[in-house]
């Protein structure tokens, strides 16, 4: 991804001074995803250029950019400059150019009431436009408070982050939008979006900026979708292009897969005829042009057995599949998917069954579904996943899904395995 920075304040190479980057060197850092790269394409009295170039194989969302912003050039963003403090804190003229940033809704919502002017030109792909677009701002701010709305706004408008979003995220949205996040009129929309739409940490946000939430009138989000969004995002975070959803099931997860550019081929694999007919229903395999259909296979096969079909992928999902399974039976699906399929990265969800008691039509004793075959406390399932780890050469990660209850914990367990280098 390429962000340049330009300004025409003379002498314009003193944005050198400013960004603590000299316009004569090539530097390059290590990010996460990457490396990061600060360039100056130009450097006159008149007019001085720099350039932020992210690149690598995990580097896909405006998060990643945002990111390298805040490693190459915090100083600039603290307001700091040893060599020309006075230009530091001056208004001068500047323009931003993305030439391909991912744009969920209005660029100008965004940017316009902060002084700048704006021009989003979309990216035309194959079907039509895309939900890219070329952005470009121009404006008169000072240089530390256009980067931290740039690391502000860029992955709000993007609306895709590249990491597990925790509670230290609003600290850091609460510091970068000093100044100007508590005026701005999108400062809900901007907070949910930053914080990854996590209710609780939105609304602490909001409470700091002095704005009381105002209260839901739609439905809360279901654990469905929320669990569907935290496998995607660890999908993220691995960086995976090819992936299996084992037990796809009608083809829910398989169907936001399939939007998302980042994932060349996606397999989904089910015991049932039924569910796969379903699934291929859902994804109207019969109506995509050939380019698309040819990232998508539908498989017939059971998880307890080994299939060569499924080795050699960079992922594998198995999202509320364990729980369906014998106990008896649970060790060949390990040895199945751990051991034969092997994919670099595991991702598994299934209920917790110590939150059950906050259902208060689920009798006790009983499980949510009636074909589960057991349901794991927080315990068992750390149990499971050390010993697969062990078992098969990976780590683990385990965390929760859904909303947090201090004493049975998230409704939804979710282990994210990584394959030991």
């Amino acid at each position: 991804m390429l962000l340049t920075l330009t300004t025409t304040h003379r002498p314009a190479t003193d944005l050198g001074f400013l960004l603590v980057k000299h316009p004569d060197r090539l530097q390059s850092f290590p990010v996460t995803g990457g490396t990061a790269h600060v360039f100056y394409p130009g450097a006159t009295e008149e007019r001085c250029t720099a350039a932020l170039l992210v690149d690598g194989p995990d580097v896909v969302s405006a998060s990643h950019l945002a990111a390298a912003l805040n490693r190459v050039w915090r100083s600039a963003m603290r307001g700091e400059s040893r060599d020309r403090p006075e230009l530091a804190a001056a208004a001068i003229p500047l323009e931003v150019h993305v030439p391909a940033l991912g744009c969920k809704g209005s660029a100008a919502d965004l940017f316009e009431p902060l002084g700048w002017t704006v021009r989003a030109t979309p990216i035309p792909d194959d079907w039509g436009d895309s939900r890219y677009v070329d952005l470009r701002l121009t404006g008169t701010l000072r240089l530390a408070d256009a980067l931290n709305q740039l690391y502000v706004l860029l992955p709000v408008l993007d609306d895709e982050k590249h990491y597990w979003v925790s509670s230290d995220e609003v600290a850091k949205l609460l510091r970068a939008g000093t100044g100007w996040l508590a005026a701005h009129p999108a400062k809900t929309l901007i907070a949910r979006r930053y914080l990854a739409h996590r209710r609780a940490l939105t609304n602490e946000a909001l409470e700091r900026l002095g704005v009381v939430p105002e209260p839901s009138t739609s439905r809360p989000e279901s654990l469905a979708v929320q669990r569907r969004a935290a496998v995607r995002q660890a999908l993220e975070e691995s960086g995976a292009a090819r992936v299996l959803d084992l037990g796809c099931g009608p083809g829910a997860l398989l169907g936001e897969l399939v939007r998302d550019r980042r994932y060349t081929e996606i397999v989904g694999a089910d015991v049932s005829a039924v569910s796969l007919e379903a699934a291929a229903r859902r994804l109207r395999l019969d109506r995509l042009p050939e380019r698309q259909k040819a990232r998508i296979r539908l498989l017939q096969t059971s998880l307890t057995y080994r299939d060569d079909r499924l080795k050699g992928y960079d992922a594998a999902v198995l999202m509320e599949v364990v729980e369906h399974v014998d106990p008896p039976r649970l060790d060949a699906l390990a040895a199945s998917v751990f051991g034969h399929a092997a994919p670099a990265t595991v991702v598994v969800t299934t209920p917790n069954a110590e939150y059950n008691v906050r259902y208060p039509g689920l009798p006790h004793g009983r499980f949510r579904h009636g074909d589960h075959r057991f349901e794991w406390s927080r315990a068992e399932f750390r149990a499971w996943c050390a010993a697969v780890s062990e078992r098969f050469g990976y780590t683990v990660a385990i965390r929760g899904i859904g909303d947090h209850d201090d004493e049975v914990g998230e409704p939804t367990q979710l282990a994210v395995f990584n394959a030991a280098s």
